[in-house]
Formats: structure tokens, C-alpha cells, sequence
């Protein structure tokens, strides 16, 4: 996952606490074990990806909440929304939302545009690639970061599973009214935590990133709602400027263009 992981909650914070009901299960111990790598809980993981990547025409949104901590230690957390509607191997739509800001993204398998409501502004640009070729297009390219990226990484080579100091299995969780298996892993700088449903359909609920390279540990917790039957009009990735909105050209970051 590498990088790409913080990328899930680059937005910050969820507007509502979900209700969690913890199921009894036996402690897991954090050291002191001879392999911290549980294989099974690696497997869950790429078990999980296998799936994200099966589904063809989806809708997920979520509530994400992260934390900026100040000089003095405070801590001060912020809230964000992201909704996609996704047609794969070349269709998306994404909704950005804070306080703060606005943004979509439309892509149709030939052009992409971003949008910023707030401004009317709009870039579009051609693109003829998969989502997955446009989330790497436009972070390294157009130095623009893509909600849930991770959900187009997991599931492929791209997603490496092999650079974990520690991954375990920690019980069961209720998510809202789902039932899922709960998963903590450690890599290089952050902790990190997966919540996935149990039964037929492993998808991801929730998951809270915990930075360790910052002493005051702050952290970003993401919830996922989903519906795999998505019903939306192909018209969906088409983008239409509304009355006023002004084209500009999106600048390649330094060294790219």
C-alpha cells in the first residue's frame, strides 16, 4: 500500500461517531510473538482487495474525521465527505465536501474535468486510461490527491502486502448494523486499522490511520457506506458547466510539465 494508504483520509473527519458494539473476543497480544505478521490476517486483507476489484459499478461515500495538532499539543479535529459513483475500467464521479471547500471530479473515459462550485472554475483535460492510470495521472502530474484512492489499489500488484512489521486479527465489531472482522497492522510510520463485513461481500467500513512519526499520534478515522447495485445514469460522467462557471487550465505541478 505504501503511500497510498494515507491517501484514504486525506480529507478529515467524520461528521457523526458510528456506533460501535464491540463483541467479546480474546485479547491479542501486541508483542512477544514469534511471527507478528499473521498470515491470515494478510490474507483477509488481499481477500478483501479480490473483491473490491470484482465490482464493476458501485457507489461508496464517506464521513472521514482527522486531526491537525498545534504548536502547544492541541488537538483540533476537522470533518470532510467524499461520495463516488463509479462505472469501471474508465468511469467516475467524485464529490468533495468540507466546510472549507468544494470540489468534483468527472471522468468519462476521454476527458476529466475538476470542478470547484465556490469559484465556478473548471479544468478538463484529456485522459483515455483506466481510474486507477487517472488517480496516479493526477496526483503525480497535477499534484491533485483522489478520495479513497486505496479502494482502486487494493486488489492489485500495486497494493504490496509484504512490508508489514505486524498485522493481527482484534475481534469483531458492529459498524452501524454490520457485523465485521477487525484488523491492525503497523508499517513503517503509521499504525493502522481495517474494519471489513463479514459473509460473502468483504467490504471495508471502516479505518482509522494513526501517524507515528508525530508524537502527539494524531489520527484519521474514515466510515464507509456502500451500495454495489448502483443505479445512476450514464449521463452521471458527463460534465455540463452550469450557468457562469468559467473554464481555466489546470497547471502541471513543478518539473512535470
Amino acid at each position: 500500500m505504501k503511500r497510498r494508504v494515507s491517501c484514504m483520509l486525506m480529507l478529515a473527519a467524520a461528521l457523526v461517531t458510528p456506533q460501535v458494539f464491540a463483541q467479546a473476543s480474546a485479547p491479542v497480544a501486541a508483542s512477544g510473538v514469534a511471527n507478528p505478521v499473521d498470515p491470515a490476517a494478510v490474507a483477509a486483507l488481499q481477500k478483501m482487495g479480490t473483491y473490491l476489484q470484482s465490482l464493476k459499478r458501485f457507489s461508496v461515500s464517506t464521513e472521514l474525521t482527522g486531526e491537525r495538532v498545534l504548536e502547544d499539543g492541541q488537538k483540533l479535529q476537522h470533518t470532510a465527505t467524499a461520495e463516488l459513483d463509479v462505472d469501471r475500467p474508465n468511469k467516475i464521479h467524485a464529490v468533495l465536501s468540507s466546510a472549507r471547500s468544494e470540489r468534483e471530479i468527472v471522468f468519462n473515459g476521454k476527458n476529466v474535468t475538476l470542478y470547484t462550485p465556490a469559484h465556478k472554475y473548471y479544468s478538463t483535460v484529456q485522459f483515455d486510461g483506466t481510474i486507477g492510470a487517472l488517480i496516479d495521472k493526477l496526483r503525480d502530474y497535477y499534484g491533485v490527491d483522489f478520495p479513497l484512492s486505496d479502494l482502486f489499489v487494493w486488489g492489485t500488484p500495486e497494493a504490496p502486502t509484504d512490508q508489514f512489521e505486524s498485522a493481527m486479527f482484534a475481534g469483531q465489531d458492529y459498524i452501524g448494523s454490520v457485523l465485521c472482522d477487525h484488523y491492525a497492522f503497523r508499517q513503517k510510520a503509521i499504525d493502522w486499522q481495517i474494519w471489513i463485513s463479514t459473509g460473502a461481500n468483504p467490504l471495508p467500513r471502516k479505518i482509522v490511520i494513526t501517524r507515528r512519526d508525530d508524537d502527539a499520534r494524531p489520527q484519521s478515522v474514515s466510515i464507509l457506506d456502500w451500495s454495489v447495485h448502483a443505479n445512476f445514469k450514464g449521463s452521471e460522467f458527463t460534465f455540463r458547466p452550469p450557468a457562469g462557471a468559467k473554464k481555466i487550465e489546470i497547471v502541471p505541478v513543478a518539473n512535470k510539465g
